[in-house]
């Protein structure tokens, strides 16, 4: 099992490349956390897609952390990496979206993956449930969504952006895109609609579980996507409109497994404080060791 860690993006909100803050009691990276959850789980191959200028100095790091059996790739998101016969004249530095960064990793996945975010910690019940979900799947037109109730997915420091599940029976219809939900006085709202929110909605926090079929899908919508002249300035393409896609025309069903619940992450500077204290907490609690690699 292959574990896709998206780590390109530019942390506008945060101030900084928060993917790379030295957030754990020994200055690991917050994804080094849902690596080491990912390899308990018997995930033995990570992919990191990154800025080019991070790819060697990453690698670097993680091969002298990880064990020999884990393989490792590190990748860059290029802006000029787009599917054949694409011939576009466009000059832009911002990556083309999270879509388009699992399809740069075609090339290096050829088993069921996960896919998730470098700034967010997911906790070690999400990489069970995404184990269990890959080992009992038998049908490769069913993809994976690890859950999470909006109230545990919220900031202190801000409002956030989620998407909102709507489920019947267990399977996806759709993600509502809310970009401004923030909880005052024990009221969770999106601002942007007026709409009050319970808190007990099911989220994405982008913990997908996939198999290299998707790539396929994701090339087709990248074509589309590209071939309107508004888009390529500063459009990007989201994994949940690839999802939208597959479930409109029923080429694929999205099962949710159990909502997970040990979520954090740091969208704000603000954030980072929590974050810390966290890990911090979790490490006193031995749930995991100090340092967290033998090197």
């Amino acid at each position: 099992m292959t574990l896709l860690i998206m780590a390109a993006g530019n942390g506008s909100r945060y101030g900084a490349l928060k993917q790379f803050d030295e957030l754990g009691p020994n200055k690991e990276f917050l994804f080094e956390f849902s690596i080491y959850d990912a390899i308990l789980q018997g995930f033995n191959h990570i992919v990191i897609i990154t800025k080019e200028q991070f790819v060697k100095t990453i690698k670097d790091y993680l091969l002298k952390r990880l064990a020999q059996n884990i393989t490792i790739d590190v990748i860059a998101q290029k802006v000029d990496d787009l599917p054949r016969g694409i011939n576009i004249d466009f000059k832009r530095e911002k990556p083309w979206g999270t879509a388009h960064a699992v399809w740069v990793a075609k090339n290096l996945i050829n088993n069921n993956f996960v896919v998730i975010n470098a700034d967010d910690y997911y906790g070690k019940y999400a990489f069970k449930k995404a184990a269990e979900f890959i080992n009992n799947n038998t049908s490769k037109n069913t993809y994976g969504l690890v859950p999470y109730h909006l109230k545990n997915t919220l900031s202190k420091f801000g409002s956030v952006s989620r998407g909102i599940c709507k489920v019947q029976n267990n399977l996806l219809l759709s993600i509502e895109e809310l970009t401004k939900i923030k909880m005052d006085d024990q009221v969770i709202m999106d601002i942007d609609s007026k709409t009050n929110l319970t808190g007990d909605e099911p989220t994405s926090m982008n913990f997908w579980i996939f198999n290299p079929l998707i790539f396929d899908q994701i090339e087709k919508d990248l074509k589309v996507f590209l071939a309107r002249e508004t888009h390529i300035k500063k459009g990007e393409i989201y994994i949940p409109l690839v999802i939208k896609n597959l479930i409109d025309s029923k080429k694929s069903t999205v099962k949710l497994t159990d909502s997970a619940s040990s979520w954090f992450g740091i969208t704000y500077a603000d954030d980072k404080t929590n974050a810390v204290r966290l890990l911090k907490n979790k490490t006193n609690l031995k749930e995991y060791p100090t340092p967290l690699w033998k090197i």
